[in-house]
């Protein structure tokens, strides 16, 4: 339990609007988590989240690092529990074309293939991400 250590009259102020604005959404998450769960009877509860997200026609995804790719129980959990995946960095531009007109896809097509031959979907990224452009670009 948390304990109010602010003074009366602190305590007592109005919340500003972007607290109040942060709480509504996330009472409106949980209440749409809330329903999401009730629309699903207990008895036909699903044993991963991609197979619970796949009961109301959704995917449930993972951004995935082909770095990891190597790493038997980052593979596990994701083969496991998602149905879907996006390439984390690989496909953004500055690993797809560091330099103007030189291409390069090798990891991205390692995410890629991981995906399709797990059976999940595969996602697009933001291809020019304002934190990842390559010099060219900028």
């Amino acid at each position: 339990m948390r304990v109010n250590t602010m003074s009366p009259p602190a305590a007592r102020r109005p919340l500003g609007a972007r607290r109040r604005a942060l709480i509504t959404g996330a009472l409106g998450a949980l209440g749409m988590i809330t329903a999401l769960a009730t629309a699903i009877p207990a008895d036909a509860a699903a044993s991963t989240l991609g197979a619970a997200a796949a009961q109301s026609g959704r995917y449930f995804g993972t951004a995935i690092a082909s770095g990891k790719l190597g790493d038997s129980a980052y593979t596990t959990i994701a083969n496991r529990e998602f149905n879907m995946v996006t390439a984390e960095n690989e496909m953004k531009i500055d690993a797809t074309e560091p330099n103007r007109g030189q291409f390069n896809f090798t990891s991205g097509d390692r995410v890629y293939n991981w995906a399709v031959q797990n059976g999940k979907r595969v996602r697009g990224h933001t291809l020019a991400w304002h934190g990842q452009q390559p010099g060219w670009m900028q």
